[in-house]
């Protein structure tokens, strides 16, 4: 072998024993070279791992880049300062609060000095400390219920009492059902690691099979909220709509979400298209809806609209990553402009009613102009022919006090099912898509509401049981007393 080929070798990281020791035998000059390409290769390796780690427009790997060293996403560092955590100086600080209720008193006192050993003189200062805890050991409380079942000589038959505290032939209570589905629907947490909560510290025994089915008997019976949850969005005066991919026995479908400040909807269908909002919006929505460009949005008839100007203002910074050309700089930098001029004046109160309709006149026609122009560069011809398209709806917000510039609410909301989705992998059945449909709104809606999930389900289960009616999922007002 040569010493050209043994150098490239040691370049590609395929040098064995054997042809280390003939490139050495080669003499002082073949190695001398070849140590000088392999440092080269290293620092234009680790430039490059670099550059992707810490930059946006970094320099892209080269062929001989293992693919180890090839990220598969590389976010830049945060530009500018950050702020400061904490309140600013001269405020007062912040404490947990005193507990109003205090269930036994603990003294604790030295008999001898810890530092020499030696008597103490007793004093009568003293100081208190106030510590919460949970008990250690925390048993179920198991109860015997003992049901009379008596004879009715008028209805000729044997009738007994309904018991409030279980759903009928169920061995686990209202209370321990309503907290698990809510660790599951509601925060995320796995149905293997409530198996191990529930046991090691609870001493409760639960099997996975056990939580799910009575997960979908307590989500056919709240099956009357979901309903309310759903009309009460399509009434409201405005709505977020967004969605997600979802997977349903391994299937793509999509997780959608229709939320506002009151109500949070989830609908799981294998449609992403007009369809699927066609089964939600049955009617014409008579408020502003609030969506990302998804051309699908459109089939909904609206009385009003606003899409996005976040989405749109990416747009811009994604395109000024790989187009630099003058044309679409200027173009790019009235378009900032003039969204960021709506924004501040959402923000600014000293205006009369009279100049605040002035300056919202005055974007308008800023936008119409921006959007009649006719440009060369592609990337300016696509996103002026996204403004011709949506124009009447960018600027909603400005007449609406309610109404947001951007879709940021529907994605936070949309983020829980997120995480659901990467720690529990979807669903594996129709029936478990229908049960992680409801269970998830109704949760979420009372998490927007300031309702205690556990009690307010509790509650109810009992109303239905004794009155065989669910009573009307109860507003923020109620719970806020």
């Amino acid at each position: 072998m040569s010493a050209d080929a043994l150098v490239e070798a040691a370049l590609r990281g395929t040098l064995t024993e054997a042809q280390a020791r003939r490139l050495c035998r080669q003499g002082r000059e073949v190695v001398v070279l070849a140590l000088l390409a392999a440092s080269k290769r290293i620092a234009e390796q680790d430039a490059v791992i670099a550059g992707l780690q810490g930059q946006s427009r970094a320099q892209p790997p080269s062929p001989s880049t293992p693919s180890g060293m090839r990220p598969v996403y590389a976010k830049p560092n945060a530009s500018g300062r950050r702020k400061q955590p904490g309140a600013r100086k001269g405020h007062p600080g912040r404490r947990r609060k005193v507990p109003e209720r205090i269930d036994k008193q603990e003294t604790h006192r030295l008999k001898r000095c810890p530092g020499c050993g030696g008597q103490l003189q007793r004093c009568r200062r003293t100081r208190t400390r106030v510590i919460e805890d949970i008990p250690a050991e925390i048993e179920p409380v198991v109860t015997e219920h003992v049901i009379h079942r008596d004879y009715c000589p008028k209805c000729k038959k044997h009738v007994e009492p309904v018991v409030p505290d279980a759903l009928p032939g169920a061995t686990l209570g209202h209370h321990l059902i309503a907290l698990t589905s809510w660790l599951h629907y509601g925060l995320g947490v796995t149905i293997d690691n409530i198996v191990d909560i529930l046991g090691y510290h609870l001493q409760t025994k639960l099997t996975p099979g056990g939580l799910i089915d009575a997960w979908r008997r307590l989500a056919e019976v709240l099956e009357a909220w979901y309903e309310q949850i759903g009309r009460q969005a399509k009434q409201s005066a405005h709505l977020h709509a967004d969605e997600t991919g979802w997977r349903v026995q391994g299937q793509t479908c999509w997780l959608w979400c229709f939320a506002n400040h009151q109500v949070c909807y989830y609908m799981i269908d294998r449609c992403r298209g007009s369809p699927a909002l066609q089964k939600f919006f049955t009617e014409a929505f008579e408020g502003v809806l609030i969506t990302d460009f998804w051309s699908a949005y459109e089939s909904v008839c609206a009385e009003d609209r606003q899409y996005c100007l976040v989405h749109l203002l990416r747009e811009l910074e994604k395109v000024d990553q790989r187009n630099d050309s003058a044309e679409w700089r200027a173009f790019a930098k009235k378009l900032r402009r003039l969204l960021r001029d709506g924004m501040r004046l959402r923000r600014s109160d000293d205006f009369t009613p009279g100049e605040y309709r002035s300056r919202v006149d005055r974007l308008n026609a800023r936008l119409a102009r921006l959007a009649d122009q006719e440009h060369v560069d592609g990337d300016t011809r696509r996103l002026t022919k996204r403004l011709r398209r949506y124009a009447e709806y960018l600027f909603t917000f400005l007449d609406y006090p309610d109404v947001a510039y951007e879709n940021n609410f529907a994605e936070r909301q949309i983020r829980p099912a997120v995480i659901l989705r990467k720690n529990s992998q979807s669903n594996r059945s129709d029936r478990g898509a229908a049960t992680q449909s409801v269970l998830m709104s109704v949760y979420r809606t009372l998490r927007l509401r300031g309702l205690n999930p556990t009690e307010t389900i509790t509650n109810a289960l009992k109303t239905y049981l004794t009155t065989g009616t669910l009573p009307p999922l109860p507003d923020a007002d109620i719970a806020n007393g």
